[in-house]
């Protein structure tokens, strides 16, 4: 899943794409690369960004899907979004095939994800108050089986859990988590992990995002190790390397 950020402000300065050209430039680059999935999102959701306002999104988002498919009417669109509304607008306009809610906080989204028929990738973002691995895995694991749950009742099927990593979680839980995301499968559903250039990885090696592309790499083979079947990632060529590498390991 490679990231398309229609922003300005969004942590990692070469995902972001704000013009026609650059937005086609980068799907194209994604595409010979490797993608599966294309994440588009207007709105940043880094830890401590101020979110633009819905019509703002809204404006963003047509601007890019509408760039996208008059070109590339059939690559799978995945839409970053915690807003309903943006959600519906891609969906039927667009075709949007997944909704990717890093807060599920609109009460109208699952609704609308039930109605569009599309994916959702449901993200565990809040703090978790903990004293032990063993204890952060078993809170996050209840949250996911609740909001699974609740999910199905309102009609949305094909759901894709996201451990949050870098959402409401300290440095030293992200690394828990991923030493135990295998522990999800359990869950029946796919596991997307994001971890792309996050501050787990530049602040641990006291470097900068821009520098954080090898360390991205490892934990993104962790992660395949640790049961991920989806890796949104902001280098879709090392992304894929590693995928098919680890595919040649454990699936020969």
């Amino acid at each position: 899943m490679g990231i398309i950020n229609i922003t300005s402000d969004s942590f990692f300065a070469g995902s972001r794409c704000e013009t026609k050209e650059s937005i086609l430039a980068k799907v194209n680059q994604f595409i010979s690369e490797g993608a599966s999935i294309f994440d588009i999102g207007a709105c940043s959701t880094r830890p401590g960004s101020n979110p633009v306002s819905e019509e703002e999104e809204l404006e963003r988002m047509e601007f890019a899907l509408k760039t996208i498919r008059e070109v590339h009417p059939d690559i799978c669109l995945s839409i970053d979004t915690f807003r309903a509304s943006v959600a519906r607008m891609a969906g039927n306009d667009f075709g949007a095939q997944i909704i990717n809610d890093v807060y599920g906080s609109d009460p109208l989204m699952a609704d609308t994800v039930a109605e569009l028929g599309c994916s959702y990738v449901f993200t565990h973002s809040a703090e978790v108050d903990s004293s032990s691995p063993s204890e952060l895995f078993r809170k996050i694991f209840a949250f996911f089986a609740k909001g699974i749950e609740t999910l199905r009742r309102k009609g949305v099927q094909d759901i894709i859990v996201d451990p949050g990593f870098g959402f409401g979680k300290t440095m030293e839980q992200n690394f828990e988590l991923l030493a135990l995301q295998r522990e999800l499968k359990s869950l029946g559903c796919p596991i997307l992990t994001g971890i792309s250039r996050k501050r787990m990885i530049w602040q641990t090696l006291d470097i900068t995002p821009d520098e954080a592309l090898n360390g991205t790499t490892v934990l993104n083979t962790l992660a395949l190790v640790q049961g991920a079947n989806i890796l949104r990632v902001h280098d879709v060529k090392e992304a894929k390397q590693c995928v098919d590498l680890y595919m040649r390991c454990y699936n020969n």
